[in-house]
């Protein structure tokens, strides 16, 4: 279990807010997951690593409700919740960022952030939701303050089109778009993947502001650097399996690589 493998580590867990246990599923004949225990607290950034095919984007996407576990349970704040849509994981306050960020370049960031739920001009009711007017005005004032929630100073506008902005300064509105879904659980897969040195320190920023707003942070990333940057903790993966669960300041980058390269632990000969 996770609270067993971090107990191994020397080291104790804060308060869950989001919890898995016994999470198995697998695809045809492959094994994807098996018997996972994970778990992210407000206010962190839980780091998730392993190598290609460990099973760290089989639990994401578990996780916002892409997949459907197989086996296993989920609690929110200690209570037993079901996953097994986007909606339930959106309705419980679960967003995820994908690499493809899912943004529309020929919209402005304003209208990213309020995509799908646009905010309606009082008065119409009598016209189907297709036809009433959006309430820009509220729109930009919605985006203004996630904007300025995650304090993104390198957006000029939000009525920029996206298509012109940078990498770093997409992330960081896909970033801001799940923060403005009323979540209090964000999932973040590779979000510096390909990104230039300047552009991953606008990305990086935001992130630590994220889990300044008291926001369970879950980073998948294969940077270590950046890991040992963020995190506070380090769930590390290997075919499908937990391994163990580090303080991000109690151990160090050669023992992750180890962790994750022969699933053993310092002082164990032993795969989790």
């Amino acid at each position: 279990m996770v609270s067993e493998s971090i107990e191994r580590v020397g080291h104790s867990a804060p308060p869950a807010h989001l919890s898995v246990a016994d999470i198995s599923k697998r695809f045809g004949g492959v094994q994807a997951l098996e018997r996972i225990e994970f778990e992210v607290a407000r206010g962190e950034v839980m780091a998730l690593v392993g190598d290609n095919g460990a099973g760290k984007s089989t639990l994401m996407k578990i996780l916002a409700g892409a997949y459907v576990a197989d086996e296993g349970s989920f609690q929110l704040e200690g209570k037993p919740v079901s996953i097994a849509s986007p909606q339930d994981a959106t309705r419980l306050g679960i967003q995820i960022v994908y690499q493809d960020l899912a943004l529309c370049e020929n919209l402005d960031v304003s209208a990213n952030l309020s995509l799908g739920s646009e905010p309606i001009k009082p008065g119409w009711g009598f016209l189907p939701r297709c036809l009433r007017p959006i309430d820009d005005l509220l729109m930009e004032k919605t985006a203004l303050k996630a904007i300025d929630q995650l304090q993104v100073r390198t957006l000029k506008s939000v009525r920029a089109r996206v298509g012109g902005l940078s990498g770093g300064q997409r992330q960081a509105i896909a970033i801001a778009r799940a923060v403005g879904a009323d979540s209090s659980v964000v999932l973040l897969d590779e979000p510096t993947a390909a990104l230039g040195v300047v552009q991953t320190r606008q990305v990086l920023d935001v992130v630590k502001r994220l889990r300044d707003t008291n926001h369970a942070v879950v980073y998948i990333s294969h940077n270590l650097k950046d890991i040992f940057e963020i995190s506070d903790r380090i769930t590390v993966l290997r075919h499908g399996s937990n391994v163990a669960t580090y303080r991000t300041d109690g151990t160090t980058p050669d023992e992750i690589v180890v962790a994750m390269t022969a699933g053993v632990t310092a002082g164990s000969t032993d795969a989790d």
